[in-house]
C-alpha cells in the first residue's frame, strides 16, 4: 500500500474512532439528564410535609424545594395576579396567609388566555398542598402587580404588604378543577444526576481529542517521511 493509501485508512480508522468516543460520551451526558430528570420526579411524588417545619420565621429554608408540602391558612382574594407566559398560558397566583402572618404564593391553577372573570379562590381556612418551588427567573419584561410573566417573588414583594414566604405552591390538576381552574403545570427543577456519567463523558471527549490528534499527526508524519519512523525519538550522536 502506498504513502497516500496508508493516509486514507489512517483518516478513516481515526475519524471513526473520534466519532464513536464523542458519541459516547454524548450518551453519558443523557444518562446524566435521565437520572437527573428521574431524582427530580421522585422528589415531586413524595408524600406532602408540613411547609412551615421547613421554612422558619427568619427566611432559612431546610430541604423541601421540590418536594410537595402542605400549608394551612386563608387565601386573599384582594392579592391576586395573572401569570401570563410567552406562549400565551396564563397562571393564576394568590395570596395565602399562614397562621403566623406571612404569605404563601399559590398558583391555583390556569385559565385560557383572554378570560376576563377569574373564579375566586375558596374562603375560609384550609389546607392546600403542592410542590414547593423558588422564585422563578425574570422574564425580562416590565411586571405589574396584576400581571407578571414569571412567578417572580421580588416583584410580588413589591406590590403585596404582608411579608412572603420564599416560594410558591402550585395545586395538582384536582384541586385547581375543584376552583373551576385548569391544570397549572408544574416545572421541575434539576435533581441530582450522577456526577460519574459527567466524569465518564469528559473522559470520553478527551480520548476523542487525543485520538484526532495523533490521527494528524500521523498522517503529517507520513506525507514527509513516507513512515511513521520519525515518530520515534531520535538518539544524539
Amino acid at each position: 500500500m502506498g504513502v497516500r493509501g496508508r493516509q486514507w485508512l489512517i483518516a478513516v480508522v481515526g475519524a471513526v474512532l473520534t466519532v464513536a468516543m464523542l458519541w459516547l460520551g454524548l450518551w453519558q451526558m443523557r444518562v446524566f439528564e435521565d437520572k437527573e430528570n428521574e431524582s427530580a420526579a421522585a422528589r415531586a411524588g413524595q408524600p406532602a410535609v408540613p411547609l412551615l417545619d421547613f421554612v422558619s420565621a427568619d427566611g432559612t429554608v431546610g430541604d423541601i424545594y421540590g418536594k410537595p408540602a402542605s400549608v394551612t391558612g386563608h387565601y386573599l382574594p384582594a392579592q391576586q395576579a395573572r401569570v401570563v407566559a410567552q406562549d400565551g398560558i396564563v397562571r393564576v397566583l394568590t395570596a395565602f396567609q399562614v397562621a403566623d402572618g406571612r404569605v404563601l404564593a399559590v398558583v391555583r391553577g390556569s385559565v385560557p388566555t383572554g378570560t376576563a372573570t377569574i373564579p375566586p379562590p375558596p374562603s375560609g381556612e384550609l389546607t392546600q398542598a403542592g410542590v414547593f418551588l423558588p422564585s422563578e427567573a425574570g422574564s425580562g419584561t416590565a411586571d405589574t402587580g396584576t400581571e407578571l410573566r414569571t412567578v417572580r417573588l421580588p416583584v410580588l414583594a413589591q406590590f403585596w404588604p404582608q411579608q412572603l414566604l420564599p416560594g410558591f405552591i402550585t395545586l395538582p390538576a384536582a384541586d385547581s378543577a375543584a376552583q373551576g381552574l385548569g391544570t397549572a403545570v408544574v416545572a421541575l427543577p434539576s435533581g441530582s444526576g450522577s456526577i460519574q456519567n459527567i466524569g465518564y463523558a469528559l473522559q470520553w471527549w478527551v480520548f476523542a481529542a487525543f485520538a484526532a490528534f495523533m490521527t494528524v499527526r500521523f498522517i503529517r508524519a507520513l506525507g514527509r517521511d513516507g513512515s511513521l519512523g520519525t515518530l520515534a525519538p531520535q538518539e544524539e550522536e
